[in-house]
C-alpha cells in the first residue's frame, strides 16, 4: 500500500496503548489516530476518524471488544478489526470471528510480529495465531454433535474451491496453498474470489467462519 496506514488503539491499560502508539508512530507508513480506554470510545473514534486497522482488547469496560467490534465492522466503509488479548479462549475466537474481526492474535507476540499483522489485516487477508487456529480447530473436532453448532450448507461449491477453502479454514496463506494444492498463484486468488462471492464473505475471515460451520475444519 502505498498511503500511510491509519491505526486506531483500543485498550483499557494507558500503558499498553502508549506502548503501541510508540511502535507504530515510529514505523514508515503507519501512524495512530487514536485511542480508546472502552469499547463504546471505541467505537465512536472508528466513525469520526476513517482508520484503516482498529487493534482492539477483548475485555473492556462499557462495551466489551466482542461487541464493540461487531458495531465497529457495521459502520459504512468500516476498518478491519484486529483483536488482541492475552485469553487464548476458544469462544473468544468464534465470537470475535463472527463480530468481523479479520484477526486475531495474543498479546505475547513479539513487536514485528504485530506490525505484519496489522499489514496482512489492512490488506483483507483474515489472521489467526498458530495456537489459536489449532486450538479452535481441536474444540470444533472434538465436541459431541449435540455441543456442535449447527452444519453450514455450502451449496454451489466445486470440489477445488471446497479444498481451498478447508485450507484457508486451516490458517493457510495463499502461498502455502500454492503449495499444497500445487496452484499457480493466480489460480488461489480466482477461487478465493469466487468462494467470497458464493458465499457471501466479506473477507477472508467470513470464509474461516464458514469453513468451520461446514465442518471443512475437520479435514486433513
Amino acid at each position: 500500500m502505498g498511503e500511510q496506514l491509519r491505526v486506531l488503539l483500543a485498550d483499557d491499560e494507558a500503558l499498553f496503548r502508549s506502548t503501541l502508539r510508540l511502535l507504530i508512530d515510529a514505523t514508515p507508513g503507519m501512524a495512530v489516530v487514536g485511542e480508546a480506554a472502552t469499547g463504546s470510545a471505541a467505537v465512536e473514534l472508528a466513525s469520526e476518524r476513517a482508520a484503516d486497522v482498529v487493534v482492539m482488547d477483548v475485555r473492556m469496560p462499557e462495551l466489551d471488544g466482542i461487541d464493540a467490534t461487531a458495531r465497529i465492522t457495521a459502520l459504512p466503509q468500516a476498518p478491519k478489526v484486529l483483536v488482541l488479548t492475552t485469553f487464548d479462549l476458544d469462544d473468544y475466537v468464534y465470537r470475535a470471528l463472527h463480530a468481523g474481526a479479520g484477526g486475531f492474535l495474543l498479546k505475547e507476540i513479539r513487536p514485528n510480529q504485530l506490525l505484519d499483522a496489522i499489514r496482512v489485516i489492512a490488506a483483507g487477508e483474515a489472521l489467526l495465531a498458530p495456537s489459536v487456529t489449532r486450538r479452535l480447530i481441536a474444540e470444533f473436532t472434538r465436541r459431541p454433535a449435540s455441543q456442535a453448532r449447527p452444519r453450514r450448507e455450502l451449496s454451489g461449491i466445486t470440489q477445488r474451491e471446497a479444498e481451498v477453502l478447508a485450507l484457508i479454514t486451516r490458517g493457510l496463506s495463499n502461498t502455502e496453498i500454492e503449495q499444497h494444492l500445487h496452484l499457480s498463484r493466480s489460480t488461489v486468488k480466482t477461487h478465493i474470489g469466487r468462494l467470497m462471492t458464493k458465499l457471501a464473505a466479506r473477507d477472508r475471515a467470513q470464509l474461516v467462519i464458514a469453513g468451520y460451520e461446514s465442518g471443512l475444519a475437520d479435514r486433513r
